[in-house]
């Protein structure tokens, strides 16, 4: 579940818990009451069915409309993020300068929660290890086509430098890639770097690289299956437990 989400079940959790009353016997303080108060009076108010009032605040999600002002913000000049992976901690130093549009778009999903959960599905032993496409169907669906103008290549990509992927001219969306060599190679077909790991290189290097290049098929199994499909045909895949912005 992204953040956004979340704001909502634990409004629904505490509503219940003191609703129902509490079982563990705990005595209640002032401002546990205020809040159960405050839910159960939404609870009150609310005119429409359950299924009709989850399903907007489901709409109300950011990482379901590229449009939303939420993920359309102006990141800062330099910013940093704190990738925890299942092999560790990587950290990436974002420069907006090298990048304005990759940026601001790699800005507004970490801070959304896009790439939680997001496996390292391509991982080429001494070329690049790619990532970016969410786990939730419905989340890869709303982004698919909510491609990035490309931005000037400033920067090189060098051994540890994050570029977006592509297919062609203004075709970026959400996937990124980790070079794990000097590949500036790439320099001159637009790959546009945003952002260098400064920590944790040697994690990005220990990502499972075994199953080589995907079969075709993948990434659209990806975008409309989810995570499930990987679990089952790439149980071994490692994968960003969570993306976070950072001081």
């Amino acid at each position: 579940m992204n953040r956004f989400g979340k704001a909502s079940v634990v409004l629904a959790l505490v509503a219940c818990v003191f609703a129902c009353g509490n079982d563990t016997g705990a005595s209640e303080t002032a401002a546990q009451k205020g809040i159960a108060a405050g839910a159960v009076e939404i609870a009150q108010n609310a005119d429409k069915p359950a299924d009709k009032a989850a399903e907007e605040t489901q709409e109300k999600n950011p990482l379901l409309d590229p449009k939303d002002p939420a993920v359309n913000q102006t990141a800062p000049d330099v910013f940093k993020v704190k990738l925890v992976t299942s092999k560790g901690d990587v950290l990436l130093e974002v420069h907006r300068d090298w990048a304005p549009k990759g940026a601001d778009r790699f800005y507004n999903l970490v801070n959304a929660g896009f790439y939680d959960e997001c496996r390292f599905f391509r991982v080429i032993d001494n070329f690049m290890v790619q990532f970016g496409l969410n786990g939730d169907p419905s989340v890869s669906a709303a982004w698919k086509n909510a491609k990035l103008e490309d931005d000037s290549v400033n920067e090189s990509n060098k051994r540890g430098y994050v570029s977006y992927a592509m297919a062609g001219k203004n075709t970026r969306t959400t996937q990124l890639f980790i070079n794990y060599k000097d590949n500036s190679r790439l320099d001159g077909m637009g790959f546009s770097p945003f952002a260098k790991v400064i920590e944790g290189m040697d994690t990005v290097d220990m990502l499972y690289s075994s199953y080589g290049e995907n079969p075709p098929e993948v990434q659209g199994s990806i975008q409309s299956i989810g995570n499930s499909y990987l679990q089952e045909k790439y149980p071994k895949l490692d994968y960003i437990k969570s993306a976070t912005v950072v001081k």
